[in-house]
C-alpha cells in the first residue's frame, strides 16, 4: 500500500467533489438542502487491509451488531438497543409520535421510549418493530404465497454450488411496499437505500458489489462500507473463499449543508493504515455466525466529528402514504 495512493482518498475525493461541485437539492418534506452527484464509484481490495475509515472515528460496535441484527433477519430495535447502539431509535420513536398525535399513546420523550424498549418485553414488541427493514428483506422476504425466503441463504448455497455463478444478487427493494405503489397504511416508513448487491467469484477471491441508490458521504457511507466489506469477510469465510474487492455503486451521492463544516475538518487529515479483520473458523453459516466471532485489530484514526443525522422524508405525505423516513445509513 506504501507504493500507491491511500485507498481512502477515493472516499475524501469524492467528499471534496460534493463539496466543490455537487447539485444542489432540497427535499421535498422537511427542506433539507443536499448537494450531489449522480453515479460515482469507490473500490477496496481486502489486500489493503479492512476500510475502516481512518480520518475520522468510524462507531465499529455499531457497524458490527448492525450487520448482525441485519444477517439474523432481526426488525426490532430491542437488540441493538441491548448492546448500546442507537443509530435506528429515531425511525420507530418518530412513529411513536405519531400516535401520540393521534391520542393513541402517551407522550414520551425519546430517552424514556429507548428506556422502555430496553426494559419492556411487551412495549418493545409493539413499539420497536420496523416492518420492510433489511433483516426481514435479507433473511425472510415475504413471498406472495406466504413463504419467508432466505435469499441471503440461497445465495450463499448457490456459491458454493456453482463458483462460475452469475446470479449472486440480492435485492431489498421491494414495490409492493414502496411510495405510492403501495396500498394505503402498507409503504415502508424508511426506504430502502443500499438496496441491491451482488457477490462474484474472481481467481478464488469472493467480491462484492453494492448499489446504495441514496447515500449520505459524510454520516453514511463509511458506515456503509465498513459493513459490506465485513459482509463480504463473513460470507468468504463460510463459503471457503478469500474475500476479494469491494465495490460501492451510488446513485444519488450527497452532503448534507449542516455537515460542511465537519467534512472540511475532515478533509484536512492523513489517512493511516487500515485495519486488520478476522472471522473465526467457527462461522461455518448464517445462522451460527456472532459479533463475537469477528475480531478487528491496529485500528487507529483521528478522533471522531460529531454531526446530526438529519431524518427526512417523514413530513411528505403525497407518495409516502402518511410518511416514509429515508435512511442514508
Amino acid at each position: 500500500m506504501s507504493d500507491k495512493k491511500h485507498p481512502e482518498y477515493q472516499y475524501l475525493d469524492l467528499m471534496q467533489e460534493l463539496l466543490d461541485e455537487g447539485k444542489e437539492q432540497t427535499d421535498i418534506g422537511v427542506g433539507a438542502k443536499t448537494y450531489s452527484q449522480f453515479g460515482r464509484q469507490l473500490r477496496f481490495d481486502a489486500k489493503d487491509g479492512f476500510p475502516l475509515l481512518t480520518t475520522k472515528k468510524v462507531y465499529w460496535n455499531g457497524v458490527l451488531h448492525e450487520l448482525y441484527w441485519f444477517l439474523s433477519g432481526q426488525s426490532n430495535i430491542k437488540y441493538l438497543v441491548d448492546n448500546n447502539v442507537h443509530i435506528w431509535d429515531d425511525y420507530p420513536y418518530y412513529i411513536y409520535g405519531e400516535k401520540v398525535k393521534e391520542g393513541k399513546e402517551p407522550e414520551l420523550t425519546k430517552e424514556e421510549f429507548i428506556k422502555n424498549i430496553a426494559e419492556d418485553e411487551g412495549f418493545a414488541k409493539k413499539h420497536g418493530e420496523l416492518p420492510h427493514i433489511y433483516g426481514e428483506l435479507w433473511r425472510r422476504w415475504p413471498a406472495s404465497d406466504g413463504r419467508k425466503v432466505d435469499q441471503l441463504g440461497w445465495i450463499v448455497q448457490e456459491l458454493k454450488d456453482d463458483p462460475s455463478c452469475h446470479n449472486a444478487v440480492l435485492t431489498a427493494w421491494n414495490p409492493e411496499n414502496l411510495y405510492g405503489m403501495a396500498k394505503e397504511g402498507q409503504a415502508c416508513r424508511f426506504p430502502i437505500c443500499h438496496n441491491m448487491f451482488q457477490f462474484n467469484i474472481k481467481d478464488g477471491r469472493l467480491c462484492l458489489q453494492l448499489y446504495q441508490r441514496s447515500a449520505d458521504i459524510f454520516l453514511g457511507v463509511p458506515f456503509n462500507i465498513a459493513s459490506y466489506v465485513l459482509l463480504m469477510h463473513v460470507v468468504a469465510k463460510i463459503t471457503g473463499y478469500e474475500p476479494g474487492e469491494f465495490i460501492h455503486t451510488f446513485g444519488d451521492v450527497h452532503i448534507y449543508s449542516t455537515h460542511f463544516d465537519q467534512a472540511r475538518e475532515q478533509l484536512t487529515r492523513e489517512p493511516l493504515p487500515f485495519p486488520k479483520i478476522e472471522i473465526s473458523d467457527e462461522v461455518t453459516s448464517l445462522d451460527n455466525f456472532k459479533p463475537e466471532h469477528v475480531t478487528l485489530s491496529d485500528y487507529e484514526s483521528h478522533g471522531a466529528i460529531k454531526a446530526e443525522l438529519t431524518v427526512i422524508g417523514g413530513g411528505y405525505n403525497r407518495d409516502f402514504k402518511k410518511g416514509d423516513t429515508e435512511d442514508d445509513k
